[in-house]
């Protein structure tokens, strides 16, 4: 018997994690002003996600794959992250990450936290170094809406007991679609479409807006 009693899916950069992997991954790649630029406006909804994704990581072109370990220790989770999952997963609400950042370091996070289901970007790699190329389709709004969906169905969670948690444009759809839907510290676009919000980064504040633990 399924005894999965919920499902909360969250975005990983900037709401799980405070930083946004690609904008070190830019540092790294000496071009740290325009991967910040280009992920602030993909943000805020004034330039469409995909296509300011992939002028990204076209940037990234020619990075060692060593980079994503040296990554992942420059991360932070939010404020009591580790505690907000360990809640939900004692109270069977099954926990996932969808993310626009790179399957390389969301994996990672996921294994830190117990996580088994995660979805993000593919990177193309050749010969151990970024090919500044997307292998496979890029986690869109509509992707993440979508996941939320394919998760609950395969969950058998019904649609009210859905949680989603994101701060960006890019989230819009999933967090409309949730039957709880957050934003968390979220850009003004989200802000102005999402009546649940959370200002402070920590995520054990979600659960005093979750009916259902």
């Amino acid at each position: 018997m399924n005894n999965v009693r919920g499902l909360c899916v969250l975005d990983v950069d900037g709401t799980l994690i405070e930083e946004e992997v690609i904008d070190l991954l830019g540092k790294e790649a000496d071009c740290e002003e325009e991967v910040v630029l280009l992920t602030s406006q993909a943000m805020k909804g004034e330039l469409d996600f995909e296509t300011s994704l992939r002028k990204r990581v076209s940037l990234l072109k020619g990075l060692s794959i060593d980079v994503f370990d040296k990554i992942h220790h420059k991360l932070h989770f939010s404020k009591n992250a580790t505690q907000f999952v360990k809640v939900l997963q004692e109270n069977q609400i099954e926990v996932g990450l969808v993310s626009g950042g790179f399957t390389d370091v969301v994996k990672k996070l996921a294994n830190d936290l117990g996580i088994r289901l995660f979805t993000a970007n593919q990177l193309e790699i050749r010969d151990g170094y970024l090919t500044g190329n997307i292998k496979g389709p890029v986690i869109s709004k509509e992707v993440k809406e979508s996941t939320l969906l394919k998760w609950a169905d395969e969950l058998e969670v019904p649609i009210d007991r859905t949680i989603a948690i994101g701060d960006g444009a890019n989230d819009l759809a999933m967090l409309k679609r949730a039957g709880i839907g957050i934003g968390f510290c979220a850009k003004e676009i989200v802000k102005e479409e999402i009546p649940l919000k959370i200002e402070d980064r920590d995520l054990t504040k979600v659960l005093n807006l979750i009916d259902f633990l």
